[in-house]
């Protein structure tokens, strides 16, 4: 009995045979639009045709970018994407990725394939691009000057950095002799010996940004000494210039912003490290006023003047202290004097005299203070207040007193 298989499975099988076909995977469709829808969602819905069939096509929102203009019915264009079945339905669809006008597509073709060609050589290898000065001091210009393109880029540079020099080379960019007006520009600027060098000009089709698409541009680029910055066309636009130059930018506007340093940066740095040294000064005046305030006033009392003056001072104290403490005892020793001469005037003699008292020596210059001292006949002195008195002994008595 044969296999029996469901529909699902019969899908799944056929999805999977278009999803291994290598060049179902990569495929480009030329075919006049019909039926085109752009959903809600983002997706664009829409089918092929020619004079032989139709196949239904899809772009996911995702893929938009994809779709530089608005498609509408009648469109003749090339569509780029992967052909699958879609399950549900069990039908074939073209998956889109890219979508371009018909005559565009073959341009297209040329475009990837110069791109591989130059890739190969090595034309667009990091290694080669050269960095873009930080400071450019002379721009060089190679553009048309009536497009939009020179006017934005003095615009945005003036704003940025009125003090630059900007450098046009007026070229053709599009047309007959472009390609050679912009390589001759490239020389020019070279050898006049500017910083760095914009190549550009405003958005078109890729009809018009087809000189930008030269191999004889990309090789003026690579060859040239100076740095440059590709400027072609709007954001989503690129060309092999894009490639071969030191550095891309999506617009001319944002080539010359690349190009040129904006000053008022430098002098509000300038303005911040001026404000920084400023205090970072103030600090260190304040602790230097601080020190020598600090030194001052040690020098001030280890000058030798205050040395001096701190003596005198000192020495002025003790002089004090000496004539107060010689008064202390000279004021004692009056004291203490006054009491022994009041103790000495009850020892004295004279004071004995006074009261009636008298000093008897012998004829040796004895004191007599017994009757044993003396014998009859014998000449004594007797000391009195006012002078002496000669006695002669008539007899002595011998009495008997109580001490």
């Amino acid at each position: 009995m044969n296999s029996i298989y469901s529909v699902g499975q019969v899908n799944n099988y056929i999805r999977t045979m278009f999803d291994q076909d290598f060049m179902l995977n990569k495929i480009y469709i030329k075919g006049e639009v019909s039926n085109c829808k752009y959903h809600t969602s983002g997706h664009i819905y829409f089918s092929l045709k020619d004079e032989s069939g139709t196949i239904s096509c899809v772009m996911f929102a995702g893929q938009r970018k994809g779709l530089g203009f608005a498609m509408k019915n009648g469109d003749k264009v090339v569509a780029g994407g992967s052909v699958s079945v879609y399950e549900r339905d069990g039908k074939y669809q073209l998956y889109a990725r890219e979508i371009t006008l018909e005559g565009a597509g073959l341009l297209y073709e040329r475009f990837l394939a110069m791109k591989k060609e130059l890739e190969e050589m090595g034309m667009f290898a990091p290694e080669y691009k050269q960095p873009i000065p930080v400071w450019a001091k002379k721009v060089g210009i190679v553009t048309a000057t009536t497009g939009a393109a020179v006017q934005d880029i003095r615009t945005v540079a003036g704003r940025r950095n009125p003090y630059v020099q900007l450098i046009l080379y007026p070229a053709l960019v599009q047309g007959e002799g472009a390609k050679e007006s912009i390589v001759r520009g490239i020389e020019v600027l070279d050898d006049y010996g500017v910083d760095v060098i914009i190549v550009g000009r405003g958005g078109g089709s890729i009809e018009d940004l087809w000189a930008f698409n030269e191999e004889e541009v990309a090789r003026a680029i690579f060859n040239c000494r100076t740095p440059i910055i590709s400027a072609v066309g709007h954001e989503t636009d690129t060309t092999i210039a894009d490639f071969a130059a030191d550095l891309r930018a999506p617009t001319p506007s944002a080539a010359a912003e690349l190009a040129v340093a904006d000053v008022r940066v430098l002098f509000n740095q300038l303005l911040s490290a001026k404000q920084k040294l400023m205090q970072t000064m103030d600090n260190q005046m304040f602790w230097m006023r601080q020190r020598v305030e600090k030194y001052g006033t040690k020098l001030e009392y280890l000058s030798p003047a205050r040395q001096i003056q701190e003596k005198r001072t000192r020495l002025l104290q003790a002089e004090d202290r000496m004539y107060s403490a010689m008064e202390n005892q000279i004021f004692r020793a009056r004291q203490n004097l006054g009491i022994y001469i009041e103790r000495m005037k009850g020892l004295s003699p004279l004071d004995k005299l006074k009261q009636g008292f008298s000093y008897v020596e012998n004829g040796k210059g004895h004191a007599v203070t017994h009757v044993s001292q003396v014998t009859g006949g014998e000449v004594l002195q007797i000391q009195v207040t006012d002078g002496r008195i000669q006695a002669k002994v008539l007899g002595t008595k011998q009495e008997e007193r109580g001490v």
